[in-house]
């Protein structure tokens, strides 16, 4: 066929044979990629789980249990309602995720962090909150400047007492303990069950009564919020029925279940009104909680996974059998939780100030191309920084999780700034504006428009930089952390190694057919996993603010 093209001015020669060629090239070189990647996936998937070891009778039982109600039920609700279909997906989604999540959460709670100190810190931390929210209701009596004081002033006694670490400093010994120390302190406490309950039954109540309120009312947020403390608590007493300790089963109902029963019921009991979509979700989980009771009282071997619980819950061994991934685990949730302690606050105040504050002149102008600059230097730079700041300047100790969050911190501070700069630039000028013409200041403005429209944003950033964070390797080797830890970390001193960092160690250190074949397979999927469940945290988030700016 012939070229159509015609003359434009400014443009050159046009041709539509050229710009169709090009696009199907695009479109051939993503495949490309795509089939690649997928392979991949495929081959190390299928040696960590081998899915070809299983009895036929395990299929049979599965397809007739979950895969073909799933089936006839999805095909069902999609063609009556599209909608409807995607929150059953989604709220399908939101249990797998939020148990993945729970588990961390569990490993936390019951072998880093003693029940006594988290109940603790938690009622040091809801004090001065407490106190915090008390003074916002004087706001229009008293001054922006005494309420910082005293809301800072607040948690500095709470969390360190008098005179805390400045005493250290000028050589004054504790005269006044912490609250969190007074509460550790006291001869008679709970027991853990009911420590860690109160924790979590707490969280997830808060948080189940603001979101209920925000559908319907205060009122209902209040029952609501009730109801879930109550469910918290009484799983304690109904997990152990069920072959579930009391703090896991505490865990895992806070975590997972009472998010998810509270989106189930804004679908099916809300103005959105979907049961068909809550209905859909049903048939797929009881579809498999049945398959598995089937294939257990049946006697029918699933696959030989090398992804089991015992893979999970072990540590390191010599040999790739008996091999875990435990300690690793472990020290990921710990690094992570030290590099968003770090690089959430300074990178979002960075953003603030270079978007809201500062001048349009040489000097911001070329902090904006060193950010940007940074944002692509390899990782393996940032773990030299580390190494010369951290460890050889300051004295720090080698390979501990306070030196490796913080030079892991420092690797996604660049794109943490970028996306938050991103985020908060997409808000309209329009909402500024509006805030000035009703007599609020630059600072009312950024925190109360500016922030809460641009916090979506942020976050997903932030949780996307986090997932790149979690899969480095190479800053950690540079700092000195361990390629082996045979026990989790218990404090920011202690030794970390984190799980690229453990399958680095088996694919070269413990190189021999078995690793290659059964721990190393696992423990990529086992990132993986990881790494899916955040980045769909992430994209959940955006979608959602896309659909509501």
């Amino acid at each position: 066929m012939a070229a159509e093209s015609k003359r434009i001015e400014d443009f050159g020669q046009v041709s539509r044979t050229v710009g169709t060629v090009f696009r199907y090239l695009l479109l051939a070189a993503t495949m490309f990629g795509i089939v690649t990647l997928a392979v991949l996936l495929v081959y190390v998937a299928n040696d960590a789980i081998q899915p070809l070891s299983a009895d036929a009778g395990w299929y049979l039982v599965y397809f007739l249990t979950l895969v073909a109600p799933t089936a006839a039920v999805g095909w069902y609700v999609r063609r009556r309602d599209r909608e409807a279909f995607a929150f059953g997906v989604f709220l399908v989604g939101l249990l797998v995720v939020s148990l993945m999540f729970s588990g961390g959460v569990g490993l936390l709670v019951v072998d880093v962090v003693p029940p006594l100190v988290a109940f603790a810190f938690a009622i040091a931390l809801v004090v001065p909150v407490g106190v915090s929210v008390g003074l916002t209701r004087y706001a229009h009596r008293i001054a922006f400047t005494p309420r910082l004081a005293i809301t800072t002033l607040a948690f500095y006694l709470s969390l360190l007492g008098i005179p805390g670490p400045l005493g250290g400093v000028l050589g004054v010994p504790q005269l006044v303990p912490s609250l969190a120390q007074a509460i550790q302190g006291i001869p008679v406490i709970p027991v853990d069950w009911m420590m860690v309950g109160t924790v979590i039954g707490g969280a997830a109540a808060g948080a189940t009564a603001a979101y209920v309120a925000g559908v319907r009312d205060a009122r209902t947020g209040l029952y609501a919020g009730a109801a879930a403390f109550v469910a918290v608590l009484a799983s304690a007493v109904v997990g152990p029925l069920a072959g579930l300790s009391s703090v896991p089963a505490i865990v895992v109902t806070g975590v997972a279940l009472v998010p998810t029963a509270t989106y189930a019921w804004r679908g099916a009991f809300t103005e959105e009104r979907r049961p068909a979509g809550v209905g859909f979700a049903a048939v797929v989980v009881g579809g498999a909680l049945v398959g598995a009771v089937a294939v257990d009282a049946l006697g029918f071997a699933g696959p030989q996974s090398w992804v089991d619980w015992g893979f999970l819950t072990s540590s390191h061994s010599g040999t790739a059998v008996d091999a875990g991934l435990y300690p690793a685990i472990g020290g990921s949730i710990l690094l992570m939780a030290t590099v968003a302690a770090l690089s959430f606050p300074l990178g979002v105040g960075a953003a603030v100030y270079l978007e809201e504050y500062a001048p349009d002149n040489a000097l911001t102008r070329f902090v904006d191309v060193n950010i940007s600059n940074l944002a692509g230097v390899p990782s393996v730079v940032y773990g030299l920084l580390g190494l010369g700041v951290f460890v050889t300047y300051l004295g720090q100790p080698p390979g501990t999780v306070l030196v490796g969050g913080a030079t892991l911190a420092l690797l996604i501070l660049p794109i943490v700034i970028i996306s938050a700069r991103e985020a908060i630039r997409s808000v309209p000028s329009d909402l500024r504006q509006a805030s000035y013409g009703m007599g609020a200041t630059r600072w009312q403005t950024v925190r109360n428009v500016v922030l809460p429209e641009a916090f979506p944003g942020i976050l997903t950033g932030t949780i996307l930089a986090l997932g790149r964070a979690i899969g480095e390797t190479a800053p950690l080797i540079m700092i000195g952390a361990p390629n082996v830890v045979f026990n989790l970390p218990s404090t920011l001193s202690s030794k970390v190694s984190a799980m690229p960092l453990q399958v680095y160690a088996w694919s070269s250190l413990f190189a021999s057919e078995d690793f290659y074949t059964k721990a190393v397979p696992a423990g990529v999927v086992v990132l993986l996993a990881v790494l899916l469940a955040m980045n769909s945290v992430a994209i959940v988030l955006r979608n959602k603010f896309e659909r509501t700016g």
